[in-house]
């Protein structure tokens, strides 16, 4: 199961990421945006998800994907069970809503083991 401190020791890794914590919920943004949210009870992650490909995802994994609360369905965000993640999918969820709000030479240069990251 992924934790919390899971969850912040990688994102953490990323550039520009902050750690916030909001209505009780931690939250890692980039500037103002949020890319990953954790509820209070540590058992839900929210994260930046492409809008079309969420309800493949849910249909595919309804027990570790679920759509955000129908105020929320207008970003591009999905909610994930933590008990059914592992460390490694986990990995490359958060990296993946990190990069949707970077900019593309930023996500580059940090995923470019060769490049600088800012």
């Amino acid at each position: 199961m992924v934790t919390l401190q899971d969850v912040r020791a990688w994102a953490m890794t990323l550039p520009r990421t902050e750690e916030h914590l909001i209505r009780d919920h931690v939250k890692f943004r980039v500037g103002r945006i949020v890319y990953a949210s954790i509820s209070p009870d540590e058992t839900v992650m929210g994260i930046g998800f492409p809008r079309e490909e969420r309800a493949a995802a849910v249909a595919a994994e309804p027990a570790k994907f679920c759509l955000p609360r129908p105020g929320d369905m207008r970003y591009q965000w999905i909610h994930v069970q933590m008990a059914a993640l592992s460390v490694t999918e986990m990995h490359e969820l958060i990296t993946d809503a990190w990069c949707m709000c970077v900019p593309k030479r930023v996500a580059a240069a940090h995923l470019d083991p060769g490049g600088a990251a800012d």
